[in-house]
């Protein structure tokens, strides 16, 4: 089922994800009223309407697309988190974060994006990367490269012995031991910065924009997308061990995605030197 339906047309897929946008989020970009944001965990952690509706109408339409899969989206397991079980499961599983850089959105920003990634038994298939402000959609197929509006990218390499960008967790998202985790990125050869929305950064690295991301949290929603469009791009990922990272859980954390596989070597060398 599932590799049919991936040797398909896959627009109805695309057409789904803008519509949800066009419905639900754009409406209420630098319209949002402040009984529409709601603070989830903390004054950082932040939900809206939008990511709300968005949500419900890609579980909707993405569970039509395609009989018998299931939907595991941030909000739905902020509500039950015995959802996010469906990763491990047997049946085809869209992974949704509706609005990704919520607080990005809430300051009425345009680097926020939709992200939905088509899952089997853990392995990445397919992804969607949307930025509805700057009308930006990525879209990765296994096996199959990546593109933007259309057009193929590629992460290409960095130049010899240039510093490396890399976007890491944001400390406003993280512990002090997570922040401890990530010190060994402040290192001569590295530029290190906060990261914004991992969606956007991860569509950075895949287009040769940025050298590498390293973040030390596992939310498949956040990764999922990302982690498929980098490496259909040309770049790769892994692990502080080393290994692939899961979307199931379970990970050495911190992880890296970078434009090649000697980025992500220099990156993980850095990340365990603070060990």
């Amino acid at each position: 089922m599932i590799d049919d339906f991936l040797a398909g047309d896959l627009t109805e897929v695309e057409a789904a994800v803008r519509a949800a946008a066009a419905a639900e989020i754009m409406p209420r970009h630098r319209q949002l009223a402040a009984h529409e944001i709601i603070e989830k965990n903390g004054p950082h952690d932040l939900v809206t309407t939008a990511d709300r509706l968005a949500e419900e109408h890609l579980t909707a339409s993405l569970s039509r697309i395609l009989p018998g899969s299931v939907v595991v989206g941030e909000e739905a397991v902020h509500a039950d988190p015995k959802v996010y079980g469906a990763l491990g499961g047997d049946a085809p599983v869209w992974i949704v974060d509706p609005v990704d850089g919520t607080r990005q959105f809430v300051r009425g920003e345009t680097g926020f994006c939709t992200l939905v990634a088509l899952a089997h038994r853990g392995e990445l298939l397919a992804s969607w990367t949307f930025a509805p402000a700057r009308d930006e959609l990525a879209v990765a197929v296994r096996g199959k490269g990546a593109t933007v509006n259309g057009t193929p990218i590629r992460s290409g390499s960095p130049a010899p012995g240039a510093v490396l960008r890399v976007a890491m967790s944001h400390p406003d998202y993280t512990t002090d031991a997570q922040k401890r985790a990530l010190l060994g990125l402040r290192t001569e050869g590295i530029e290190a910065r906060p990261c914004g929305s991992a969606g956007l950064e991860y569509l950075a690295v895949a287009r040769g924009d940025l050298d590498g991301i390293a973040f030390n949290w596992e939310y498949a929603w956040d990764h999922a997308a990302g982690l498929l469009l980098v490496t259909e791009a040309g770049g790769t990922q892994a692990t502080l061990s080393g290994a692939p990272f899961r979307v199931t859980g379970g990970n050495d954390l911190p992880f890296t995605a970078a434009r090649d596989r000697a980025t992500a070597d220099r990156i993980l060398t850095a990340l365990r030197a603070d060990l």
